[in-house]
């Protein structure tokens, strides 16, 4: 196994805050700065944090401090990280958005003529690339339901230090496309791949989709041949599982009787007095409206159950990497298993399944995200060698 360069981000997943989701995505954030300070300022304010409003005051004001110190990467994350939890309809969103963007921009010398529009149902998606010098291949990149492409640019860049070509997007439902071309997420993810694939005018790609686009990745390559290998970073076969993942067994089971009887008003009151008891649902519901372009949780669990992969994995022909974390609060492992037994006509599957001895067991594997990169790099390399060899 090569490894490409030096480790550029922290190893170590952190016990920061008790409420799972805010712990995460402290750590999340983190992770794409990994200054010591940093860490040592999140680990004082946990204690000080027990609502949303609470998370924002505290991580705005390390926002404000970190930027008079100069710590400009710090300062944008903690904006990031603020942002994250002020709801789509608080107009203080967009301003401390923005604020982000312009910062993160700037620390990694990102043009305002660097952002690629794309024409797509006359609205626009958005792209950047990063080109090696010679590049081994070329990797397309997109999120899923809740990152903005700004927030990984030091995976960008890692990846094209590594030796690719990449082009990383966002399609309806995500960052600058949801928030300022207005389109909602769809299912039908093959459409925005299709017209990135077309604009670029590039061919034997690997197709890669972080978080919930470790099942929109699925969804997309089947039937693209100038898709030749896919990657879900990670694995999402279900994602009305995952929205119902952190409820009971038995509102879980509720609920999908319910939407099978199209139960609306019942769904609705029966989510809403869950979401009272419970921060990661009631931000989870209400960030899912607000992606999926609807007004109710019941039509928003009723989209939610149209994302998943049973009908597409049967017609994926290519050469799949199939990654999970063994301790994911989102999403299962068991939605491995599911995956892997679905991709019957695959060229090839390999599979991982990170732990804590990794220090990468979460979603997406934050806590050791070079790790994951490296993993993704040298199965590329050796897919790719073996598609020639066979030739």
């Amino acid at each position: 196994m090569t490894h490409h360069r030096a480790a550029a981000f922290p190893v170590g997943y952190h016990t920061l805050h008790p409420d799972v989701s805010i712990n995460f995505q402290m750590n999340r954030f983190y992770n794409w700065v990994g200054e010591p300070l940093m860490l040592e300022e999140l680990r004082a304010a946990a204690g000080r944090i027990d609502t949303y409003e609470d998370l924002r005051h505290e991580v705005l004001a390390l926002a404000e401090q970190a930027l008079a110190a100069g710590r400009t990467l710090a300062g944008a994350y903690y904006l990031r990280l603020a942002e994250f939890f002020i709801f789509a309809e608080d107009p203080a969103k967009g301003t401390v958005r923005q604020r982000f963007l312009d910062l993160v921009r700037a620390s990694y010398g990102i043009r305002a003529s660097d952002r690629i529009g794309i024409p797509y149902q006359k609205a626009r998606l958005w792209a950047y690339r990063f080109t090696a010098q010679r590049a081994l291949g070329t990797l397309v990149i997109f999120g899923g339901f809740d990152s903005y492409l700004e927030e990984w640019f030091p995976m960008f860049e890692w990846l094209r230090d590594a030796g690719y070509d990449v082009i990383a997007f966002e399609g309806p439902g995500q960052g600058a496309v949801l928030e300022d071309e207005r389109l909602a997420m769809t299912e039908a993810w093959d459409r925005p791949v299709r017209a990135v694939l077309d604009h670029f005018q590039v061919d034997d790609v690997t197709l890669i989709g972080l978080s919930l686009g470790g099942g929109l990745v699925v969804k997309a390559a089947a039937g693209e041949p100038r898709v030749r290998r896919v990657v879900a970073v990670d694995i999402l076969a279900d994602f009305l599982e995952v929205v119902l993942r952190q409820a009971s067994p038995i509102v879980r089971a509720g609920v999908k009787l319910l939407l099978h009887l199209k139960a609306a008003g019942v769904v609705d009151m029966l989510v809403r007095a869950v979401m009272r008891r419970s921060r990661v649902i009631d931000w989870g519901v209400r960030q899912g409206m607000h992606v999926f372009g609807v007004r109710s949780p019941y039509a928003f669990f009723a989209a939610a159950r149209r994302f998943n992969t049973r009908s597409a994995s049967r017609q994926i022909t290519q050469d799949c990497l199939l990654l999970a974390g063994a301790d994911d609060h989102y999403v299962s492992v068991g939605q491995l298993h599911e995956q892997i037994g679905r991709l019957t006509r695959a060229r090839s599957i390999t599979a991982r399944i990170f732990t804590a001895h990794e220090s990468a067991q979460n979603h997406c594997q934050v806590g050791n995200l070079s790790l994951v990169l490296d993993v993704v790099v040298n199965w590329v390399q050796l897919t790719t060698r073996g598609a020639s060899a066979a030739q």
